[in-house]
Formats: C-alpha cells, structure tokens, sequence
C-alpha cells in the first residue's frame, strides 16, 4: 500500500525535497542495514532536528503511518528497516558535552562511538558500552539497542551508566529528564500515562515470581524484549520510562539525546593467551576469572581457531593445537604499570591448577597483545571470507548461565554437527557467558529455509528453555528473536511488555514487528538476497562498518550501499529485467562519485576495497583507449599542455579578477553539462620544468628525488603565501640534509600510473608504472640509493605489489622520519597547524608518523575530526567537486586557529585549501622552515 496523501503531502512541505527519498535506487540502498533482512521503504527522510522529529510523529500518529528510526545500520537483528518510512539520523545530530571534568558527557544520537570516546580520552575516561562495531555504531543505535561488548559487561551498559536522556513520544511529545521545567510540563501532560507506569512497577515489584525472574534474567547480559529490570529498579515512572527507552529499539519512543556516566579508561593494559586442552576445563576457569582484576575474558573454541590458524602472523603451534581445545584471551588494565604487574601475578596465580596445552604469557608490548586481539577479531570475518556466494553470515547471541557454560558450549557443537553447520564457529564474552555463534545461510531454497528454521527451533529451546538463559545478549532482539519472546520470558512477563508497547504506542506506529511480534514467522520472512555481483565484492556481508570514511556518505552512496545496488542489478540481468534507469542513476550516484581511495578497505571486516569495484565498472565503459595510449606515450607534451592550461587560466584570472572568473567559471561549467572543471581560487600556477644537472662524484650520499608529475605540472596558487614550488623546496630540504638530489633521466615523460587506472585504463597505468619503476631503478644505481617521492598517493601506486626488492621507494613522511631526523635539527614553532592524513598516507601505514613529525615542527597540531578522505581523488575536485565539497563541509570550523594546514598530495591540498580558508602545503614546507642542518 501507498502512504497516505495527506502524510505526503504534509511530509513534503516540512522537509525540503534534497533529504526525501523515494526513488529505487535511494530506497533499496537505505533498506539494508548489517542483518540478513531487507525491507524497501516507501520513503527515506533525512532528519536534522529534534523539531522535524517531533512534528513527524505527529503526522504518523494521526495518519497511522509506520516509522522506523535509522541511525547507523549496523544492527544485526533486523531493527533498522521497514517498508514505510525510514526515518535516518542527518549530520547536525553530533552534539557533544563533557561535563563535571568527564565524569558525565552528554551526546546526541548521532555521535559516533568511537568519537565519543575519543574526547574524553584526555581526560582518562570513556563510556561504558564497547560493542564491536563501536567505529561506525551511533549513540542512538548504542542506546536504543542497550549495545554492550568485550569490557562493558553488564555493570558498563548503556542501562546501568545512564544519567539523563531527552526522548521524543510516539505522540510527539518532548521529554528531558535533566530539564526540571521540561519534566513539571510532561507530569502535567502526561499525568495518566505516569500513572500507568507507576502502577506496572508497583504489581511488578508485588509479584514476587515475576520480580525476581526479571531479577535473574537481568544478572545474565539479555537484551530480549524490553528492559524489564526498570520495573523493579524504580519507582519513579520517569525514571522506569527512560530506562525502559534503553535497549526499545526505537519501538517507544525517539531518542534526541544522552547522558552517560562515565567509566575509567585505564592507560596500563596486557593480554595473554591461554589455550586449555578441553572446553570443560576452559569454561570452569572463567568463574575463577570473574573474581580477579582482569577487564576482558573471550572464549575461543577449537572451530574459531582453526578459522585464523593460517592467517599472516598467527603463532604456528596454533594449527597444532588438539581437536578439542579451547582458548581464552585475558586482558587486564590497571591505572599503573606495578598495579598491573600485581594484578596479573593474582590472575596466573589463581589458573595454576588449570591445564594448560599452550599460552602466550601476559605482554604489554602492543605488537603482542595487538596480535593476540586480532586472533579474536578475525574469527567473524574468516567466516565471511570462506562462505558460498550467495549465502549470509549470521552472529547469533545468547548468554548461558556461567556456572552451565560448558555444557553450553558443547550442546551448541552437538546443534551444529546435528543441523549440517560444519562452519560454524563460537566465541564470546565468557566472562558474562556471552557466547557469539557464527555459521552461514543459503536463504535461496525452501529446504534451506526450513533447515534455518529447525535449528533456530532446537537453539532457542536449548537456551532459553532448558538453560534459563537469554536469546539476545546484546545484539537486541529486532525481527530475529520477536518469536521467541514468550517463550524466553513466559506469559506474564510477555504480557507486561506488551501492555509497555501499547500504553507508549498506542497507534503502534514505532518500528512494527521488532521486539514484539503477533506474527510466528517474522523471524523467516522478509530475508535479504545476496546475489552474486563480483568477486571483488562477493564477500560484502553488508555490515556498514565502511561508511564512517567514505566521502561520499551523505552525498550519493557509501560502499555498502554500491554493493548493494551493484548486487540488485546483476540480479535484475539475470532475472531479464530491464536495469536501464537503475543504471543510469547508478553512474553518477555509484561510480562517478566514488573516490576509489580503497579507506572502505580498511574497516571491512572482510577487507573488501570498493574501489576496485569501481575502477572495473570505470574500465568497462573506458572507451578512449587511443587516448590514452597517446596520452601514455607522449606523457611530456601532456605534461606540457597541462602546464599551458594551468597558464592560460592564471591569465585569465589576472584579465577578469578571480571573483568574475570565478562566477563565469560555474557559469560555463552548467552549460556543458558539467563536464568542464571547475575553476577555484586555489588553482595552480603552472611550474616551469625542472633543471637537472647531471649527478656529480662528491662524497655526499645520494637521494633519487621522483618528483610527481603534479608537482611538475602544478605550483603554488596565486594568493598562497608560499611561492616557491614544492620541487624546489624539497630539493633544498634535502641539500640542507646533506643529501645530493640526483632525478630520474626523462623525468617529464615519467607517471606512476595513477591517472590512467583510476580512470579504468589499466594496461597503460600498468605501463607506465613499469617505465617508471625501470628508470628509478638506473638512477639508484640498482636499488644502491633511497628513493623519495613528493606525492603518497603515487609513492603508494609505486610500492604496490612491488616484486622488485632492491628498490626502497619512500614517501615524504618514511623518508623524513628515517633518513632526516638525525641529519635535522628541529626549532618547533607556536603557531598551530591543521594537518590532513591522505587516503595513501594511511594505506602506508604512515598516519602517526605524519603526525608524529608535525608534532616536531610545532607546539600545536589541528587534527580534524571525522574527515577521513578529502574527496579530491586526483582530478574529480576538479570534475565532481561537489564531491570534495561535501567531504571537506566541516573542515573550516575545525582548523580556523590555523594559518597552515600540512599534507602530502598536491592535488588534495587544492581541496583542501579551497575549504578551509586557509593554506595546505605539502610536509616538507613546513620541515624545511623550522630545521637547520646539525652540520653548521
């Protein structure tokens, strides 16, 4: 069914069109969040605040239309998707309040985890809840599905460490609980409702059998159905309401804002490995555990280990392990490093009586315990990896009793093995008896459906029933446990929240069918497809966890939802549908707005680089490949033109003034179509070539300097202070170093390639790539000289797949951090500096480093927050920009203490400099002005 006219048309004149959805393509990518169901909306709506909020509920309520709120979609249970109206979280929902010096912050919803944590880490705090999608999950999501994880426990949740919160009612009603005027108002309105709560914690409290089953159930990590414990833990209705609010799932009510109690983030940690020959013996240990100071315990059972044994860096004895060992992966952390010597001398003391098969002492060396954690945090993923195309990955959650969870453990094996799961894995948080089980699902073929169907059967009769344990540890219950509810809880503690549901949602408009459900079969219908599309993505398991760094989140698509769509056309081709318009939409909306800088890769668990993706869709339609053969052929007459481009612009500019070209720019720019560039006053002036001397015999050692071809192309802009090209600028850092410069011979016909493949031309990319490499090879004398090259994103073309081992290409940060800091001496300077991490510093693994070297150049550095990407991507700054734009929309606020901001690509600089209002350079700007030579 359609939505009602009058809800649309209501709809439409509150929220401008730009943040309303309804085309296919817009609908299909918002109808997927990490579960394996999919539900399509009839409509998307991007909110940006609390007022929009508050006056669509009211629309739906009185037009009866179904809502569901969507902050970042990494819910596993099928919570943030409906097939009406989709309400997504926009980007002025990032609030955030320190307050009593970090005792308490108050956050929006949508405040990403990690970004909470991270400005409170000064101030040796952090908020409790710790799930492990905490880089890209939102406060909203964390509260609303009362998200836990490895440290927060049961004591650090979301519930136990809530200290206010400000919600919105189904009927559009506001509430702050931390506002006095805002609560006298609600107890005036809301007097009944108030009532009403009231006497539902009074009957529970007197039901002496209800009261403390909630009692129990709550001893245990549950997030099934709703928060119970709030009946019990108060009598304050206010406060029963918004502890009921916590872990809803958005089916009571909207949540605007939170305030947490915070937790202590100590700075000293270690972590051991202790592999025990049997899971009986693994499991009684954690009792002991529980007792001692140690701050996480994750069960790994034999299945779990096998799945990583072969993985780069994995101690070898793991593949030797016995057939029925089990692991447990301790960390303990402590506010000082003798307290945490004490502390993990109490905790091996107390396992002496254990057997052990193998272990890895307690390490404080971050390259140890990093490697012990990636043992754990690889276990899902590895199953994603190794899955048929076509089927989903599914993480269930249940809680055992910790005194049972042996016998746990082991019956869920007998499930497995019973059921045909020969795949699946368990982990968990055994500490709270939080066992996690991974395996995969055909959904393609009734018979797997109904294999599905039976083992869900048998899994929630073992835990729920003959375990008294709980369904849903901390995923929340979403569509994928609303079944089961009763059967966990019982008929009176079911009724109960069916009665919360309905005295808060009276019209029961909030998110259907999650948490409670009328329907048996919610948990078996609506499952999502996941066609083959390409190998390169085929893995995609649809988590979102990607999102947080790609620029063009909010824009157009993210990387899920390009596979996502990508996945949904090859499926219509197969079918015979035609996909001529979802094609057409999916060029600029999937391809022409991807950067393609691979950042995506490194938060995907299954390292999944949509990028790659794109640039085989680019080379697909590449049709100018005589073009680019010329182009890779004649490379210095290109070099050339460019620079004749760049001058004739530069004259334009002295002829019309900036601001006139400015404006005739975007002029002719929409005139053709958007397909001339756009014209900014950060443009370049063109550099005139370089002038090599040959190299001499002197006793200096020698650097072979790859200058890019845009640093030979593409100089200072106009009105930058700095005026002296970054060739010559790097050429005297490296004097003053004592280094001689020696360049490759034919430099200007020379390109890493970059430019060619990014645009879909491979073969010349790979082409010119070698004769690149081949040159750099005869001007190092063999690989006998460092190789320096100004711009990351081509040093990191260069070393890529590099099978050549004698050359040692390095990037302006490698290279300074190792070849200049004992050559240098550093005077830092006072005055603050932005800094941005390039796409290819990162995948070079020299993020800290870049910033480690600022660091040396001044006593202030401007790291801005949550911009990953610049958005330039070679040329579409140029070509797309309102692609750089919007990655680059919060830059000017976060560095207007600087004058300077520092990088390491030219072409991102422009970006970057025609966002902020201020100057980007590349690094060695900066470390040339504030060093001197040790030698003088």
């Amino acid at each position: 069914m359609s939505l009602p006219a009058a809800f649309r048309q209501a709809v439409e004149a509150l929220i401008p069109r730009e943040r309303l959805f309804d085309d296919p393509l817009s609908t299909l990518a918002f109808g997927t969040d990490a579960s394996f169901y999919r539900l399509i909306p009839k409509l998307v709506v991007r909110v940006e605040s609390e007022a929009e909020v508050i006056e669509l509920l009211r629309l739906a309520t009185a037009e009866q239309v179904p809502v569901t709120f969507r902050a970042a979609g990494t819910s596993l249970s099928g919570q943030a998707i409906s097939d009406s109206v989709l309400i997504v979280l926009g980007e002025r929902w990032n609030g955030r309040e320190i307050r009593n010096g970090g005792a308490q912050i108050r956050l929006q919803p949508g405040v990403i985890g990690a970004s909470a944590n991270a400005v409170l880490a000064p101030l040796g705090r952090k908020i409790g809840p710790d799930p492990a999608s905490i880089n890209a999950a939102k406060i909203g999501g964390i509260v609303a599905n009362n998200s836990s994880g490895m440290c927060c426990g049961t004591a650090q949740n979301s519930y136990k460490t809530l200290a206010g919160l400000r919600l919105v009612l189904a009927d559009g009603t506001l509430l702050d609980t931390e506002d006095p005027a805002s609560v006298a108002a609600f107890r005036h309105s809301h007097a009944a409702l108030l009532e009403q709560l009231a006497r539902l914690g009074r009957e529970t409290r007197a039901n002496s059998a209800l009261a403390e089953r909630i009692r129990h159930k709550y001893r245990l990590k549950n997030t099934t159905g709703y928060s119970l414990n709030a009946l019990v833990d108060y009598d304050d209705p206010l406060d029963i309401l918004a502890h009921l609010m916590v872990g809803s799932e958005g089916t009571l009510g909207f949540i605007s804002a939170v305030t947490y109690h915070t937790v202590p983030e100590h700075p000293h940690k270690a972590s051991a490995l202790i592999v025990f020959p049997d899971v009986e013996s693994c499991c009684r240990a954690v009792p002991v555990l529980r007792q001692q100071p140690v701050s996480a315990v994750e069960l790994l059972d034999r299945r779990s280990l096998r799945s990583v044994q072969d993985k780069p860096g994995m101690p070898d004895w793991v593949s030797a392990l016995s057939a029925g060992a089990c692991a447990l992966l301790i960390e303990s952390r402590a506010a000082s490093q003798s307290l945490l010597h004490e502390q993990i001398a109490q905790i091996m003391a107390t396992l002496g009586g254990f057997p052990v098969e193998r272990q890895v002492a307690f390490s404080e060396d971050p390259a140890v315990y990093n490697q012990l954690w990636k043992i754990r945090k690889d276990t899902f993923p590895a199953v994603g990896a190794v899955r048929r195309t076509g089927t989903t990955v599914i993480i269930e959650d249940v809680t055992f009793p910790v005194e049972q969870l042996a016998e746990g453990v082991n019956r869920l094996l007998e499930l497995f093995d019973r059921h045909h799961y020969d795949e699946a894995i368990i982990f968990g948080h055994a500490l709270e008896g939080n066992l996690h089980f991974v395996f995969t699902q055909g959904f393609d073929s009734e018979a797997e459906k109904a294999r599905y169907a039976a083992f869900m059967e048998d899994v929630t009769q073992l835990v729920a029933v003959e375990f008294g344990g709980a369904l849903k540890a901390e995923h929340g219950t979403g569509r994928n446990m609303a079944p089961f509810v009763e059967l966990e809880w019982g008929r009176d503690a079911y009724q109960l929240m069916w009665a919360i549901k309905r005295l808060l949602d009276p019209r029961g408009i909030l998110n259907p069918d999650v948490v409670l459900s009328e329907d048996p079969q919610i948990h078996l219908k609506h499952l999502k497809p996941l066609p083959a599309a390409d190998e390169i993505v085929d893995k995609c398991i649809e988590c979102g966890f990607c999102e947080p760094v790609c620029p063009s989140n909010g824009l157009t698509l993210t990387p899920r939802q390009r596979i996502v769509i990508w996945r949904d056309i090859q499926a219509k081709k197969r079918a015979g549908v035609d996909t001529t318009e979802l094609e057409r939409a999916y060029r600029y909306h999937g391809i022409d707005t991807c950067a393609a800088t691979g950042l995506c890769a490194q938060r995907c668990p299954v390292g999944i680089n949509t990028g790659d993706l794109v640039r085989k869709l680019r080379a697909a339609t590449a049709d100018h490949r005589g073009t680019a053969d010329w182009l890779a052929e004649h490379f210095a007459a290109a070099l050339k033109g460019t620079r004749l481009t760049l001058a004739a612009a530069n004259g334009t500019r002295r002829l019309l003034g900036a601001p006139l070209l400015a404006r005739t720019s975007a002029g002719l720019r929409r005139l053709s179509g958007n397909r001339l560039p756009a014209w900014t006053p950060a443009m370049p002036q063109p550099v005139k070539p370089i002038a090599i001397t040959p190299a001499s015999d002197d006793s200096r050692p020698r650097a072979v300097y790859l200058a890019a071809c845009v640093s030979r192309a593409m100089g200072p802009a106009f009105g930058d202070a700095e005026q002296t090209p970054l060739i010559e600028r790097t050429r005297a850092l490296l004097e003053k170093a004592g280094f001689q410069v020696v360049f490759p011979e034919a430099l200007d016909n020379l390109c890493c390639g970059q430019p060619f493949a990014s645009k879909g031309y491979a073969e010349q990319g790979e082409r010119k790539k070698r004769e690149t490499l081949d040159a750099l090879l005869k001007a190092s004398r063999g690989g006998l000289d460092p190789i320096y090259c100004d711009t990351s994103p081509c040093t990191l073309r260069l070393v890529q797949d590099l099978a050549d081992t004698r050359l040692d290409i390095h990037d302006p940060v490698r290279f300074i951090r190792e070849q200049l800091f004992e050559r240098l001496e550093f005077v830092p300077q006072r005055e603050p500096v932005a800094v941005h991490v390039t796409c290819s510093t990162q995948h070079l693994g020299e993020a800290q480093g870049l910033i480690d070297i600022v660091r040396r150049c001044t006593e202030q550095v401007v790291i801005p927050e949550g911009i990953h990407c610049c958005g330039f991507a070679g040329d579409k700054g140029f070509n797309q920009p309102e692609l750089n734009a919007h990655a680059l929309r919060t830059l000017q606020d976060a560095v207007q203490q600087c004058q300077e901001g520092i990088s390491t690509s030219r072409t991102c600089e422009i970006g970057l400099s025609s966002h902020s209002g201020i100057d980007y350079h590349g690094l060695v700007y900066l470390v040339d002005r504030v060093t001197r030579s040790k030698a003088c």
